[in-house]
């Protein structure tokens, strides 16, 4: 998910400003994704710069609201219905990490896939904890976010014992055996050849 968008969908609910778009964002996502407000300013201006939200007069209290623009109507709604492609999300840092660390000499990769394995384990003895500790109907959203998270982080438990199983076979190339060395007669086999050559 894209600041940006997040805002224009917050947006679309009414006027805000910075703040209010900040505890807005934080709230709907359930926390899992931090805001701060230099974030939710830089994405305002660049809205504005492409059209897509306008600001309104200051209030009293010096707080400008924005609201969103029919073309930020239109952005948005593209967004909803254009599926996310795995090639827009960030690169796997773990799974780069795994394979660089395979090809690291002295890294102990067993090691660092059970470290990652009990990190992993903690934080989803956490997200499911956070995930019962509400049944209010308006916690929808994020406990939606939460079960993408818990999905999420069962499939890297999964991966990371397949992993495990993969290196347990893993037989590192070492060096080639020496070639077996030619076997030396003994002294019947040369008393054999001797006899041989004098019947010649």
């Amino acid at each position: 998910m894209s600041i940006r968008h997040g805002l224009l969908a917050l947006l679309e609910r009414g006027q805000m400003y910075g703040y209010q778009l900040r505890a807005a964002f934080e709230e709907s996502t359930g926390s899992t994704w931090p805001l701060n407000i230099g974030q939710v300013y830089t994405t305002l201006a660049r809205l504005e710069r492409d059209g897509l939200v306008r600001p309104l007069p200051e209030s009293e209290a010096g707080q400008r609201p924005y609201e969103i623009t029919d073309a930020g109507r239109a952005d948005l709604a593209l967004w909803f219905a254009t599926p996310i492609s795995r090639t827009d999300r960030p690169r796997d840092e773990l799974a780069i990490k795994l394979a660089l660390a395979l090809t690291t000499p002295g890294v102990d990769v067993r090691s660092v896939v059970q470290a990652q394995r009990s990190a992993t384990m903690r934080a989803l003895q956490e997200l499911t904890r956070l995930k019962y500790g509400s049944e209010r109907p308006e916690d929808l959203p994020w406990r939606l976010v939460l079960d993408s998270m818990v999905f999420q982080a069962e499939a890297e438990v999964r991966w990371l014992d397949h992993c495990e199983t993969s290196l347990v076979r893993h037989q590192p190339n070492g060096p080639a055996p020496p070639a077996p060395r030619p076997a030396e007669p003994d002294a019947r086999d040369a008393a054999r050849w001797a006899g041989e050559e004098a019947r010649r």
